[in-house]
This record gives structure tokens, C-alpha cells and sequence, in this order.
């Protein structure tokens, strides 16, 4: 619905009933502000900034490169990354899930050749983003790049600890692992006291208690793990290996690539498949960081739109990726990708818009110039236990429960121990031959049950319904006696053609025989087939949702009104097929259980946790017949819905005894912050039908007294000086429809009356739009001025309106 056009805001002190407000994708009508960066912005990319700078060096130290090499990564991958990508929020620069890669770039070609080979990366980037094929790289199994990123981890970890304790790390892990023995025979204890404050450090300041830990925890844990324990070292006089930045006048820039074809073809696909993977993963992260700061999707109080965020344009940001990887490389930097911890720490921090990240690669310029007597102090353990501290990070326990939950096991096993044993490139092919070899082992492997209980039939299907499994289906189902009630259900989430007119033979045979059959599908959370005989059922099998009348004989009372079989409000017993609505419920309520459940907790749990935030305050109609969720394809805490008689809004002073609309919209437009309101009527609305027939005087019941604020919509389907609306280019079926459509502009009139509304509407922070729904024809429509002129005097069809 974001193409409608939006009301009008009618301000009640306002003596031009008809001015409008800009729509929400016109320019505004105020001159173009001059270029400011925000106080969140400034602060957000200091915290980023104290955090890259030990970070980048450690993660030059694990690699072997300079160690001006990562903060030449950092200040490119802040400023060009920053600037150019997709995602405004996403930090990048060197990082650890390149490690292992680049270490073994520059053991096989040396450090001039390596950046070379992260230039033509960076090309091969920008090509890529110029395909548009970024959500391709995001159909990788996320066991494989939870693997991938566990078995650098695990490379990182094992390397740094020979640094950690005072010598050097080899070149592969294996000989890493067979070197711990000797290492821990001739260990440093100076390294060691170092690289154990340096974890302690890192470890227990995030977790400093009381008020003076609330304070003290806004410093980056990381840089105060690294400055305790250069400050401790200095004041002990520990000699120790330290950080040595040569001049800049001797960094070595990127060179010609010098090595065999095939080798560094092989190394560019790998680092550019590495760079990828990982930004394009942490930009679906940071784009669900972003989605739990309410202040960065519909804007700050007093930002205007300027504050609002938007989702990430993966494509975007591997052009930015490319760009950053280019000048990285050519000026001598690590390959460049964006950074989970710096990200998370940007978008916690406050940050509002891409500023911070540009900011924080300017600060790392000024401390590589500037600080380099400071940076000198360091001691490399010190780096080693920052960079081994992140590399067992990567180990994530959430994920190996994750890929657990999912039997995905093998993919992360294999793909871990292919990165450790092989290499990057290496371990993630072998992942994605086993993610391949379980799918299709997945999809062949089915188990057909059948028992009886209680002189019911039960067969149970599990796992994927294909062609393959076609004869032992059928030896199953032909175990079932004829004229036996049968359950058959489809624990599974595939079923090919063959299959299903298999099981359709079979059911309506079973049926003619006298038989009952009950077809039901678990894992989809919906019946996966439906009886075909339309004299008995009128449903479809794509009902995600069904009155349970669809599963009884239909009869001319269940079609009717109440008193289509006798008197009215006559009871339906059970010799009409009807069932108690005790019995209803419950089926329902199992149903829902059985089916429906498995499938929203994971995000009902997550609204429970975070509390709702939706988009849309949606009023309606309390016809049954109108299903929100349905015709809006909304889900979950995505409406705040209200709904009463005759979708009516009452105007401000005249609800008489009655606030629950008022205190409705002042809830959702005060304290969920909604960004716009809809009201929606429908066809065949017995309000308006009420409303019509009415005559004055008489009895006033509480549906009468209700009905009162709807008065004001008769008047204007009476005034001959408005015409009348038309419907996708036709005259309204009848009075009725006129009025319906007529009421839901004059609905959002009284809308635009509430105080809370008016004010929104004024900040340009809401938007209102009419909808109308007719019920016999299934078709929604979007109500917009005909002229543009946003007074709803015409009505197009949602289909027309442009996505």
C-alpha cells in the first residue's frame, strides 16, 4: 500500500478547509540545508574508531602484512566503503575472516603480489555488483558460512597462541598444532603475564557492575585490554617484541602479480568469494540491528525523514566493497570487508546515517600520521590475545545450536575442518558438495508408517513426497480396509506432481468405496490436499485459513442468514451437520497448535521479547468477513487493527461515553509512532445499509446511538456539489456502495480532527489512506483524488496503482 496517494490533513484551525499536505515523495518545500554531520554520528564513529585501531593492527600482526597495511585498510574501508556502499551503517576494513586468506597470499606470492591480487578482487566486485547478482551470494547455506567462519577462527586462535606465548606461528595449522608442545616447553613469561592481562581485561570490563560500570563500559573493551596492558608492561619494563610502523616513505604499494595463472586466479576467486560473503552477510545483519531502533525507520523527533535508514542495497554495496578493495590494494592496504563487531558497536552506538562510518576512517588517518610514537608502545602478545580472543569468537555456540536445530551438522563439520586442514577455498567447496549431497538424501529419503488406533487408519508419511516414493505409498495406502476412516499425513514440506495424483486417486476411490479421508501436512502448517468433491466442500487447498462450515454438507441454512431454515435465529442441530461452537474452538484451537504454531513462535517469541512496533494503525469494520492479515498479507505484529461497526471514527467531543477509538489513535500515532492510518471500508457493510434505512425518532438502542457518527457521511453522499465517487472507472452498484465509499472519505476527515493525528500529519511524520474492499469480488482498491487533489472523489482499482 506505500503507492496510495495520502489525504489531505485538514488542521481544524486551518480557514482553507482544502490545502494539502506534500505528498510523502514530493520535494520539500524548504531550501536545501547545508552539509551537517550529527552529534550521534560524531560520538558513534569515536567508539568505531577505538575499536578498529587495536583491531586493525592485530589482525596485520596475524596475517604477516606491515602493520600499517590494516590501518590503511580501516581509514580506505571507513571513507571509500562508508561512502560508496549499500548499507549506510555497515563498517568495513580489514577483517578477521580474511586472515587466514591473506596470510597465505602473502606466504605463496609475498606482500606486493597479494595486493595486487586484492585489486583485480575488487574489480571482480564491481563486476559483480554491475550483474545485480549480490542476493545470489546470500543463497549460500548458512551452515557453510557459519563453517567457514568457524574454521578461520579456529586458524586465527591456534596461530595467535604461539605469539601469546612468546614465539612464532608456522605457516599451516597442523604444523601449528604440532609446535605447541615445544612452544609451551620454552614459553615467555613476560608474553605470556601480557597476553593474559590483555584477556582478562578484555573479558571482565564488560561486565563491571553498578553505575560506575555503566560509565565505564562506553569505552570499547577492546582498546582498554590493549591499553592496560601496554601501560602495564611499560610501568614492569618488560622487554618485549612491540609494534614497529616504518616510515610511510618505505610502505610498499601494490606491484604486478608475479606467480602462475591458475594460482592467482584461484587466490582472486577466493578472496573476492571471502570480501563477499562476509559484507554482504553483515549487511542483512546490520539491516536487523537497525530494524530494533525504532529512530532509524520512521525518522528522530525533529530530524524529519533525514534520520530514516533504509534497508541495504546489497548490490550497492559490493560496488562500494569493489571501490574500497581497489584503493586498499593499490595503496598497500589488507583486502577489505565489512566487520560484524564495528558494525554492531556503529549501530548501538547511536549512529543515524553513513557520516559515522566516513568519520571514523578520517579519525584512523589522523592516529596513523599522528600516533605512531604511541602505537609503538604496544606489545605484539598484547595484539596476539586481542585477535586469538575474536578468532575463538568466531566458534559462535549459537550457531552450532542453530545448524543443530536445522540437521545440518555434516555441512558445518565438514566445511570447519576443510577450512582448517585445506584452506578457505577449499573447505567451503567441500561444504557445498555435502549441503548438496544432504539435500538430495533429504529428498529421497522417505518413511511411509501405517498402524490403526481406535479403528482409525493412521498412515504417516515422513520427509519429502516424491515420485521415488510413489510404490511404497501406494502398498501403504492399499493396507487400508475400504469403507475405513483414514488419516493420512504429510510430514513434510515437498510433494511432486506424481505423488499428489496418486494420493488424489487413491482418496477419491476411497471415498466412493464409503470411506473417509483426512489429508494432513505438519510441517507446512496447511492441509496439503483437500476432498474434490465440490458438493460436499467449497474450499480450495490454498486456504491457508478455512471457516469450518468448508469441512460439513453444505445446505441452504449454512449459506444463509440465521433464519434461513425456520424461524429466526432458529438453532441448527446436529441433523443439519452443524457442530457445537465448543466442538469449533477446540478443533481450532488444535488445529492452530498442530499446524500454525511451529511455524510463527520463533517470531511471536521475538515480539515478545522486543514489544510491537508496527507500521500501520489499520481501522476496519468488524464484518467477519474482512480478514486483515488476508488482504493485506500482513503477518504478525506488522497492523495495530481496530475495528468496530461501520469502520466510523467519531469526531473529537462527541464520543459520549465512548473513548476506545480516540484512545485507539492516540495510542498508536503517541506511542507506537505508527507512519500512517487506513481506513477500510467494504461491500455490503450492514452499518450502511442500517444507516440508510434508519428513520428518525424511535427507540435508541446502543447500535443506534453508535451509528450517529456515520450521520455526517449521509450528509455528504446527499450534497449535490460533490460527484459522486466512482469505482475502477464505474458508477457505484448502488446506494449502498455509494455510501460505503462515501464513508470512508468522511472517516478520515474526522481522522484528520483528532489532535494527534493533526500534529502528526503537520510533521509530515503520517500518512492517511482510504481503502475499499468488496467482498464478492475479492479485490482491494486504493482511494485517491481524482485529479490529484487528494479529496477522494475518485476510486482506482490497487491493481492499477504503480508497486
Amino acid at each position: 500500500m506505500s503507492a496510495c496517494v495520502p489525504t489531505r490533513a485538514t488542521d481544524p484551525s486551518d480557514s482553507n478547509p482544502t490545502r494539502r499536505v506534500h505528498p510523502p515523495h514530493s520535494p520539500p518545500p524548504n531550501p536545501p540545508r547545508r552539509f551537517r554531520i550529527a552529534g550521534a554520528d560524531v560520538s558513534a564513529s569515536i567508539a568505531v574508531f577505538l575499536i578498529a585501531l587495536p583491531l586493525s593492527l592485530g589482525i596485520a600482526l596475524a596475517t604477516g602484512a606491515p602493520l600499517q597495511a590494516g590501518l590503511v585498510a580501516a581509514a580506505v574501508g571507513g571513507i571509500v566503503a562508508g561512502r560508496l556502499g549499500g548499507s549506510p551503517l555497515q563498517v568495513s576494513g580489514p577483517a578477521a575472516g580474511l586472515t587466514v586468506v591473506t596470510a597465505d597470499l602473502i606466504h605463496r606470492y609475498g606482500w606486493r603480489t597479494t595486493c595486487a591480487i586484492t585489486v583485480l578482487a575488487g574489480v571482480v566486485q564491481l563486476g559483480l555488483g554491475c550483474l545485480r547478482v549480490a542476493r545470489t551470494a546470500l543463497a549460500v547455506s548458512p551452515a557453510i558460512v557459519h563453517g567457514m567462519l568457524a574454521g578461520i577462527g579456529v586458524t586465527i586462535a591456534v596461530a595467535q597462541l604461539h605469539i601469546v606465548l612468546g614465539g612464532t606461528p608456522q605457516s599451516s595449522v597442523l604444523d601449528n598444532l604440532r609446535g605447541l608442545p615445544a612452544q609451551l616447553a620454552r614459553l615467555q613469561p613476560a608474553a605470556v603475564s601480557v597476553s593474559v592481562l590483555t584477556l582478562a581485561l578484555l573479558l571482565l570490563w564488560p561486565r563491571v557492575p553498578g553505575r560506575a560500570g555503566q560509565l565505564l563500559r562506553r569505552i570499547p573493551a577492546a582498546l582498554v585490554a590493549v591499553a592496560g596492558a601496554t601501560a602495564a608492561a611499560s610501568f614492569a619494563g618488560l622487554t618485549l617484541p612491540k609494534v614497529d610502523l616504518p616510515s610511510w616513505s618505505s610502505h610498499a604499494l601494490a606491484g604486478l602479480p608475479e606467480g602462475p595463472v591458475l594460482g592467482l586466479a584461484a587466490a582472486v576467486l577466493t578472496t573476492t568469494l571471502v570480501c563477499s560473503v562476509q559484507s554482504l552477510l553483515g549487511a542483512v545483519a546490520v539491516d536487523k540491528l537497525v530494524a530494533g531502533r525504532p529512530d532509524l525507520i520512521s525518522g528522530a523527533p525533529g530530524s524529519g525523514r533525514g534520520a530514516r535508514v533504509g534497508r541495504s542495497d546489497l548490490n550497492r554495496e559490493l560496488l562500494g566493497q569493489g571501490a574500497a578493495n581497489i584503493v586498499s590494494g593499490t595503496l598497500g592496504g589488507l583486502p577489505v570487508a565489512g566487520v560484524a563487531v564495528r558494525s554492531s558497536a556503529n549501530v548501538q552506538a547511536g549512529a543515524v546515517s553513513r557520516n559515522s562510518t566516513v568519520l571514523h576512517g578520517v579519525l584512523v588517518v589522523i592516529a596513523a600520521l599522528l600516533m605512531v610514537p604511541v602505537l609503538e608502545f604496544i606489545p605484539l602478545a598484547s595484539l596476539a590475545a586481542l585477535v586469538m580472543a575474536v578468532g575463538i569468537q568466531m566458534v559462535s555456540l549459537h550457531h552450532i545450536r542453530t545448524v543443530t536445530r536445522h540437521r545440518e551438522v555434516p555441512v558445518y563439520a565438514v566445511t570447519t575442518l576443510g577450512v582448517v586442514l585445506f584452506g578457505v577455498l577449499e573447505g567451503v567447496t567441500l561444504g557445498v558438495a555435502v549441503a548438496v549431497g544432504v539435500a538430495l538424501h533429504r529428498l529421497t529419503r522417505t518413511r511411509i508408517t501405517h498402524h490403526e488406533r481406535e479403528g482409525v487408519h493412521h498412515v504417516h508419511v515422513r520427509g519429502q513426497l516424491t515420485f521415488l516414493a510413489v510404490p511404497r505409498l501406494s502398498r501403504a495406502l492399499h493396507l487400508i480396509p475400504h469403507g475405513a476412516d483414514a488419516v493420512v499425513e504429510l510430514d513434510g514440506s515437498f510433494m511432486d506432481h506424481a505423488a499428489y495424483e496418486s494420493l488424489q486417486d487413491w482418496q477419491k476411490t476411497h471415498t466412493a468405496q464409503g470411506g473417509s479421508v483426512e489429508l494432513t501436512g505438519r510441517r507446512p502448517g496447511t492441509r496439503i490436499a483437500e476432498p474434490s468433491d465440490s458438493a460436499h466442500c467449497r474450499c480450495r487447498p490454498w486456504t491457508p485459513w478455512r471457516n469450518h462450515q468448508c469441512e460439513r454438507p453444505y445446505t441452504p441454512s449454512a449459506a444463509g442468514h440465521p433464519g434461513a431454515s425456520g424461524e429466526p435465529g432458529a438453532a441448527q442441530g446436529p441433523s443439519a451437520g452443524r457442530e457445537s461452537s465448543g466442538h469449533e474452538l477446540a478443533r481450532g484451537i488444535s488445529a492452530f497448535q498442530r499446524n500454525t504454531a511451529p511455524i510463527v513462535r520463533g517470531e511471536l517469541a521475538r515480539l515478545a521479547r522486543e514489544g510491537q512496533q508496527p507500521d500501520q494503525l489499520f481501522l476496519t469494520c468488524a464484518d467477519s468477513r474482512l480478514v486483515t492479515s488476508m488482504i493485506t498479507s500482513s503477518g504478525p505484529g506488522d497492523l495495530f487493527v481496530v475495528r468496530n461497526v461501520g469502520n466510523l471514527v467519531p469526531l473529537p467531543g462527541e464520543e459520549s461515553r465512548d473513548d476506545s477509538v480516540a484512545a485507539a489513535i492516540e495510542y498508536a500515532v503517541d506511542v507506537l509512532k505508527v507512519r500512517s492510518i487506513t481506513v477500510c471500508g467494504h461491500s455490503g457493510c450492514g452499518a450502511m445499509q442500517a444507516l440508510l434505512t434508519s428513520e428518525p425518532g424511535g427507540t435508541r438502542t446502543p447500535l443506534q446511538r453508535w451509528l450517529r457518527h456515520g450521520l455526517p457521511s449521509l450528509e455528504r453522499m446527499a450534497d449535490d456539489t460533490r460527484p459522486w465517487a466512482r469505482l475502477a472507472g464505474r458508477a457505484p452498484a448502488d446506494a449502498v456502495e455509494q455510501l460505503c465509499l462515501t464513508n470512508v472519505v468522511q472517516q478520515l476527515e474526522h481522522l484528520s480532527a483528532h489532535e494527534s493525528v493533526a500534529r502528526a500529519l503537520r510533521e509530515g511524520e503520517l500518512e492517511l489512506h482510504g481503502m475499499y474492499f468488496h467482498v464478492g469480488e475479492a479485490q482491494a482498491y486504493l482511494l485517491t483524488g481524482a485529479d490529484g487533489d487528494g479529496l477522494f472523489d475518485h476510486v482506482e482499482a490497487a491493481a492499477d496503482l504503480p508497486a
